[in-house]
């Protein structure tokens, strides 16, 4: 690790930390413009599934090695896991509990969407990237969660951009 990096200060690390995700999820929007452009917007999809699936499955080990969070730790892991993805640091969202098997998470705040409503634009159709994404993500923390989506684009937007319920069997 360099120097620079190893004396910053805590507000200097999590300007870094948002700098860091603000750049990868501009990274991951301008692949899949460039996707886009040389194919379509199906085939722009289709691929971008597929990363998201590995991606979402990587990001869940890492984090659960880093953050120690045991596999096969329940919805809890995953709620935990949640609060440890590049989203968390620049997207606003929050978990609920119905009962003890079941967990709701939505995305108050999404970067991507909010854009997109600033420039005037359709909501990104996300749904079937989010299924994959979100789904891989819970069944690498724990095998047993099954994933439902609530609410995503391009269902029409209310209170939150997209909405996940997370259950596990007893």
């Amino acid at each position: 690790m360099i120097e620079e990096i190893k004396n910053m200060s805590r507000e200097e690390l999590l300007k870094l930390v948002q700098v860091y995700a603000k750049n990868w999820l501009a990274h991951d929007g301008c692949w899949f413009l460039a996707a886009e452009d040389k194919y379509d917007l199906e085939k722009a999809i289709e691929l971008d599934t597929l990363s998201w699936q590995r991606f979402a499955a990587a990001e869940a080990k890492r984090i659960m090695h880093e953050f120690d969070i045991p596999v096969n730790g329940g919805l809890k892991a995953l709620e935990k896991a949640f609060n440890y993805r590049l989203y968390a640091a620049i997207n606003k969202q929050q978990t609920e509990w119905l009962d003890n098997n079941t967990l709701i998470f939505r995305m108050i705040e999404c970067r991507v969407q909010k854009a997109r409503d600033r420039k005037g634009l359709l909501h990104f159709p996300c749904k079937s990237v989010g299924i994959v994404e979100f789904s891989t993500f819970a069944k690498t923390i724990d095998a047993r969660i099954r994933t439902e989506v609530i609410s995503c684009p391009p269902d029409p937007v209310k209170e939150f951009y997209c909405g996940w319920k997370f259950t596990i069997e007893k």
